[in-house]
C-alpha cells in the first residue's frame, strides 16, 4: 500500500472555508487531475459533498461515519479500520484527497506529498495537519496562475 496525500494550502497551511477550497485554481486543478487520474482516491464524505459528485477515472472512496451514507459509483466505508484493511490489498498508489480529518488520519500511514502551497493567506476553517515529518523535496516549481503564486512540491517522508 502506497499512501500519498494531495492538497492546496495557504501560507498558513490554510485548507478551506465554509466547505469550499480556498480558491479557484485552474492550474492546481490540472495539477491535482494529472496526479489522481486513473487512481484510487479516497476523500470524507464532506469532502465528497463538497465536490458535489464522484469524479471520473478515478476509484472514488468515502469514508463517512453515517452508516446509511452510500454514493452510487463510489465505494462507502464506515470505519477507518475496514478501510486500511480493504486498502493493504493493493500495491499501486493510493490518492488522500481531503478534507482535514481524513489528511491527518492517514498522516502516519502517508510515504509521499503532493503540496500545492499559495503564496497568500486566506480566511479559513479548516487547515491542513502539520508535516514536519515530510522533510525531502523531490520536485519543487514554481508557477504564477493569475492572482496566486503557486509552488507545486513533491515531498517524501526521509
Amino acid at each position: 500500500m502506497k499512501i500519498s496525500l494531495i492538497a492546496a494550502i495557504g501560507l498558513n497551511n490554510e485548507l478551506g472555508f465554509d466547505q469550499k477550497m480556498l480558491c479557484h485554481l485552474p492550474s492546481d486543478l490540472k495539477y491535482f487531475r494529472e496526479k489522481t487520474l486513473n487512481k484510487k482516491i479516497v476523500m470524507g464524505r464532506k469532502t465528497y459533498e463538497s465536490i458535489g459528485r464522484v469524479l471520473k477515472e478515478r476509484v472514488n472512496i468515502i469514508l463517512s461515519k453515517s452508516s446509511g451514507f452510500k454514493v452510487d459509483g463510489a465505494t462507502v466505508f464506515n470505519d477507518f479500520k475496514s478501510l486500511m484493511s480493504a486498502l493493504n490489498k493493493y500495491d499501486e498508489e493510493i490518492m488522500i484527497i481531503g478534507g482535514a480529518k481524513i489528511y491527518s488520519l492517514f498522516m502516519p500511514y502517508a510515504k509521499k506529498l503532493y503540496l500545492t502551497k499559495i503564496n497568500s493567506n486566506f480566511q479559513a476553517d479548516t487547515f491542513f495537519p502539520e508535516y514536519f515529518d515530510f522533510t525531502k523535496i523531490i520536485f519543487s516549481t514554481v508557477v504564477n496562475d493569475g492572482v496566486y503564486q503557486l509552488n507545486f512540491l513533491e515531498m517524501e517522508k526521509k
